[in-house]
């Protein structure tokens, strides 16, 4: 079978990047690698693009407000930020377990920034993720009751590994929003995991939601199994990389 025959087949399989690796490999001599290292060079090119283009659709999905990675997570601040802490986050175990996180602080501390890094490294571990503030969620959830699809959207959020809920506590929730806001948690609990973003510390959730038995509800189900990261500190909108 000739060079041609060989890529077009590879083409035919779907394998585009084993068909690139092969046509970068007629440059090399025959004596200059075995068949083992040749054919394994040919199958870790496709194995990564592959695992590229997962990553770009996880990305893609978890619509994250900020482009955040772990690696550029700034430690240097005093800000109550616990290396050990983050590294054990990083590596998604909570995920795994279907435990819930909690990160507040006040404004500019980095929140936001240093929970899209957690959603990025989510999808590196190849989680579902999807980043909402909680005023257009709330939002979502009111447009999609009135034109018929509320428990088609319920059923979608239900699907994502990690919830990332940004901007908690912003206003107090109505006695209708605590009701939905409840039925999305309810679909979680111990199968997925969210994360809660607030400027609010976790202990005075409860006077936000106007209904104090939804409220305990509410609370329950996040700060149930649920690690908590406190950001301390000034405002760091002027540090590089930008964090919110």
């Amino acid at each position: 079978m000739g060079r041609s025959q060989i890529l077009d087949q590879l083409h035919f399989l779907r394998l585009p990047a084993m068909a690139a690796a092969y046509e970068r490999q007629q440059g090399v001599e025959d004596n200059e690698l075995t068949f083992e290292e040749r054919l394994g060079f040919l199958v870790g090119a496709e194995v990564l693009a592959r695992q590229n283009r997962k990553l770009a659709r996880h990305l893609q999905e978890a619509k994250l407000r900020v482009q955040a990675t772990p690696e550029e997570i700034n430690y240097r601040q005093s800000r109550g930020l616990d290396r050990g802490v983050m590294r054990a986050l990083l590596e998604g175990g909570w995920v795994e377990r279907k435990q819930n996180l909690t990160v507040t602080g006040p404004t500019g501390v980095g929140k936001t920034y240093l929970t899209c890094a957690l959603g990025h490294a989510a999808c590196r571990l190849g989680y579902r993720v999807r980043y909402m503030r909680v005023p257009r969620l709330l939002d979502e959830l009111a447009i999609t009751r009135g034109d018929g699809r509320y428990s088609q959207f319920l059923r979608q959020l239900a699907k994502y590994d990690l919830l990332i809920l940004d901007d908690w506590g912003l206003s107090p929730l109505t006695g209708m929003q605590g009701r939905e806001m409840l039925e999305v948690l309810d679909d979680r609990v111990d199968i997925r995991s969210t994360c809660v973003v607030s400027q609010i510390p976790y202990e005075l959730w409860h006077s936000q939601i106007s209904d104090p038995t939804i409220a305990d509800s509410v609370i329950d189900r996040l700060l149930n199994k649920s690690h908590h990261v406190a950001l301390t500190g000034e405002s760091m909108r002027n540090e590089a990389p930008l964090l919110s």
